[in-house]
């Protein structure tokens, strides 16, 4: 594009007499530039390009909310979800002219890269909406640096053996692993020290030695020196989160998967347009192939079959076949648990999401057990919520009797007082609850003698039942008249004679 002051100038000389050709040589235009400048007069010219994008101003503001500003994010959805296909400049530029970008903070300069030298792991928290509840979630995420090659998954809680199975599902999806990786000072894999002068937990050096790595933690204060893990964090926040949405665990990390695995790995990163999978697939030959199989890491516990024939791991409950009781092994790996007794497997539970807890588990296609584990808890939610539901007063009585209470006390005063609330009326219950509400009375004895003076007091009588008198006109009430009178002095306490 010539600029404004060489348009004039050009015009300039050719009203001074300069032939055209002479215009073209000394200010190296070409001719034909120089023709059309000319016949414009020196002025630039209001066009308007054919291929302009009229972009709905309200559209943009909509989906900028809907990804909390991130502009890479709103790019996505446009093409995706609105078939939009614009370029990225002019979509940040349309949004400058709307009033809505905010300038970002820009990541730091990072030394050269090498090729199957370091990988980098490192953990943050983010309050995620899971089926229209927020959910304070640890997100794990594992960086090779050369490549950019990310694995992302997300946990309720995360300990050290939740890190050992985050590492072997993330390296055993790569088949490769680098000799090197760089942790924070995280006591999940560090024992004492800082920096250059810690040391590993035996138990996590060994671990990292089964897939060819060993852990080095940076300095402290140091962050940037895993600057690639920090960006993938601020990318995850940016570009991954925003504008989706996430009905459970397993959905979060199945979409976590494909995001960070295959279709973010499959695009230009930053301005050097490096595409991860390629830089990956070139990295290869430099990193340490891990084997078609490593043991997965696993927990080791020893439980009692209880008289109903039930263990309890992790907080659930597990039916264990046969008719002894006995001690067994229970081997806990990422994704199940297998029960042993003598070497022998006896049985194999897939392990429910970490939110289930106080569940009882059968195998599939057998009738479910009839009894109860013996420890099983037996809460009392559903019997308070309906108390709760019942009236203000009752919901008022509960919220001051309710914190004083604790454990098995509380759980049993609740089952007390929903079951006497069967035994009478909703207005008599409303009543009594009322009044031991406000002398402050805890006792559930006490509570059910206010409720029979107050029957006494108003001659309270119970309501009648409406019976319908079409029973008599039923064929079995008709054929049950004609037996014989049932005996029931024995009941009255009187003699056969009367």
């Amino acid at each position: 594009m010539i600029n404004p002051e060489k348009r004039k100038a050009i015009y300039y000389l050719y009203t001074q007499g300069m032939p055209i050709g002479k215009i073209s040589k000394e200010l190296q235009v070409d001719r034909k530039t120089v023709a059309r400048i000319i016949k414009e007069k020196g002025e630039i010219p209001d066009t308007v390009r054919s291929d302009v994008i009229d972009l709905d101003p309200e559209l943009l503001r909509r989906l900028y909310s809907e990804c909390k500003g991130y502009i890479q994010r709103v790019h996505e959805k446009l093409e995706e979800e609105h078939g939009v296909t614009i370029g990225y400049s002019t979509l940040t530029r349309k949004v400058r002219e709307l009033g809505l970008g905010q300038p970002k903070n820009q990541r730091c300069d990072q030394v050269p890269d090498e090729p199957g030298k370091e990988m980098q792991h490192d953990t943050t928290v983010y309050k995620i909406k899971l089926d229209e509840k927020n959910v304070r979630l640890v997100a794990s995420l594992l960086y090779f640096r050369y490549s950019k090659s990310r694995y992302l998954k997300f946990y309720f809680y995360f300990n050290r053996f939740k890190m050992k199975c985050f590492f072997h599902q993330a390296l055993m999806h790569f088949g490769y692993s680098a000799p090197d990786c760089v942790i924070d000072n995280t006591n999940l894999a560090r024992l004492r020290g800082i920096g250059k002068n810690a040391v590993m937990v035996p138990e996590m050096k060994q671990f990292g030695s089964r897939y060819g790595f060993e852990f080095i933690c940076h300095e402290k204060g140091h962050a940037n020196r895993k600057a690639g893990n920090e960006r993938s964090f601020y990318t995850v926040e940016t570009n991954f989160l925003p504008g989706r949405l996430f009905e459970s665990l397993e959905d979060l990390n199945q979409q976590a998967l494909n995001w960070a695995t295959v279709k973010f790995a499959n695009r230009p990163v930053s301005k050097t347009g490096l595409i991860p999978a390629r830089a990956f697939e070139y990295e290869q030959p430099y990193l340490i192939k891990l084997p078609p199989y490593i043991t997965p890491p696993y927990l080791e516990y020893l439980r009692r079959i209880d008289q109903y024939g039930y263990i309890s791991v992790g907080g659930n409950f597990y039916w264990v076949p046969g008719l002894k009781r006995f001690e067994v092994q229970v081997i806990q790996y990422p994704d199940c648990i297998k029960v042993y007794h003598h070497r022998e497997m006896l049985i194999e539970y897939k392990l429910p999401c970490e939110t289930v807890k106080n569940e009882k588990f059968s195998p599939p296609g057998r009738p479910s057990p009839k009894h109860q584990p013996v420890n099983r808890k037996n809460p009392t939610n559903m019997e308070e919520k309906k108390l709760r539901a019942a009236s203000e007063p009752v919901d008022a009585y509960l919220n001051f009797v309710l914190p004083q209470k604790r454990g098995r006390e509380k759980h049993h005063f609740i089952r007390q007082l929903y079951y006497l609330s069967r035994k009478m009326t909703a207005e008599l219950f409303d009543l009594t609850i009322q009044r031991a509400l406000t002398y402050r009375i805890k006792d559930i004895n006490i509570i059910e003698r206010i409720a029979v003076l107050l029957m006494n007091e108003v001659h309270f009588e119970m309501p009648r039942v409406s019976i319908n008198q079409e029973f008599m006109n039923r064929t079995s009430f008709i054929e049950g008249r004609l037996t014989d009178v049932v005996d029931l002095s024995p009941y009255r306490g009187e003699d056969e004679n009367g």
